[in-house]
């Protein structure tokens, strides 16, 4: 198969890190950028020792328009995935101003210096919040749309966005709709690592299971399901990575069939787990009991949400392999090595 030349925006981040990692074995070329308000540069060492190969990096902002441009040109770019954003849900709420400048006003940077270039091939980090909550799953990419947060609705209109512009230009890209990352790189060398106190299930859990916090709360166990937790698909971050690169691949006419103008596909792996069926895979794989407690309900969880993940395999010929246990024996391993993330230890400074 031809070689792309792949840039990565944000890509000290947890899912561009392990991306990086999938493309290296694919044995194309990844070179990227970051602003590191949410990452840190040693990922970027983690995953060169990973793939025994650097990653040519520049550290820029998405806002710098012409260094973006300049960047692509230098490294003749084939194609685009753009990762870097603002992610957290409830942060969004209380500064929905930041998350649109960031998110909305960042991409269109980034198009325009892609415009610039010439570089015509984008794939695009997007998420199943961009779906309206009342839809029943599992979700298919033809489901309502209707975010009801600041950060789905800046995700959504990116997507809008990428759409206004392939139908008038020769812009081609897919939306990647994640639904929730877990785990780690088998290796244990890169992971998941918020900045602060962690927004998403899984890393809580760990960071609780290593120590780091006292105990989880479980927000609420009266919804409508068996166990009276919310349910959601947890998709492991290498089944995610993959995702990219058969993404990537199908985009590009030289290494797939080329897309006519924009793609939304869901990654997801089409199974639900609830938020104690996760916590008891991660008691398992971390082999003792994990401190928690229920407490009221936080507003805006609903009760479920899975993927149909086949379109994905229709179009991309990709499907989830990995299982909840391999996710959570994989970020345990990070997480047992790495009890700081990549930050050194206080203990130590090492």
């Amino acid at each position: 198969m031809p070689s792309l030349t792949v840039a990565l925006t944000g890509a000290a981040g947890y899912i561009a890190s392990h991306v990086a990692v999938a493309l290296f074995e694919r044995g194309h070329s990844v070179v990227g950028f970051d602003n590191f308000s949410n990452s840190s540069p040693k990922s970027l060492e983690r995953v060169a020792q990973i793939a025994d190969t650097h990653m040519p990096f520049e550290q820029l902002d998405l806002a710098d328009t012409d260094g973006i441009e300049a960047f692509l040109r230098a490294h003749q770019v084939d194609a685009v995935i753009h990762f870097a954003g603002l992610k957290a849900v409830g942060e969004s709420t209380e500064q929905p101003l930041r998350y649109h400048e960031n998110n909305v006003g960042g991409s269109l940077s980034l198009l325009r210096a892609m415009e610039n270039a010439g570089v015509r091939h984008l794939v695009f980090s997007s998420s199943a919040t961009v779906y309206h909550p009342d839809e029943a799953s599992p979700l298919r990419e033809d489901a309502s749309l209707g975010p009801i947060n600041p950060y789905g609705a800046t995700k959504l209109m990116v997507e809008q966005i990428i759409g206004d512009v392939a139908t008038y230009s020769d812009l081609r890209a897919i939306n990647l709709r994640y639904f929730n990352p877990v785990g780690a790189h088998p290796s244990g060398l890169i992971g998941e690592d918020p900045v602060g106190t962690p927004n998403n299930l899984m890393p809580f859990i760990m960071q609780v299971a290593v120590g780091r916090r006292e105990q989880l709360n479980i927000f609420g166990d009266d919804y409508d399901t068996p166990d009276g937790t919310p349910i959601r698909d947890y998709i492991h971050v290498m089944d995610l990575a993959e995702g990219h690169v058969a993404a990537v691949e199908a985009l590009h006419p030289t290494t797939g069939p080329g897309v006519d103008n924009v793609e939304a596909i869901n990654l997801g792996t089409g199974v639900g787990s609830s938020v104690k069926e996760v916590l008891a895979a991660a008691e398992q794989a971390v082999d003792h009991p994990i401190p928690h407690q229920v407490v009221e309900r936080r507003a805006g969880d609903g009760t479920v949400s899975y993927a149909d993940p086949g379109r994905a395999e229709a179009l991309l010929g990709w499907r989830a392999t990995r299982t909840m246990a391999d996710a959570c024996v994989d970020h345990w391993r990070w997480q047992e090595r790495n009890p700081h993330g990549f930050a050194p230890d206080p203990a130590t400074d090492e």
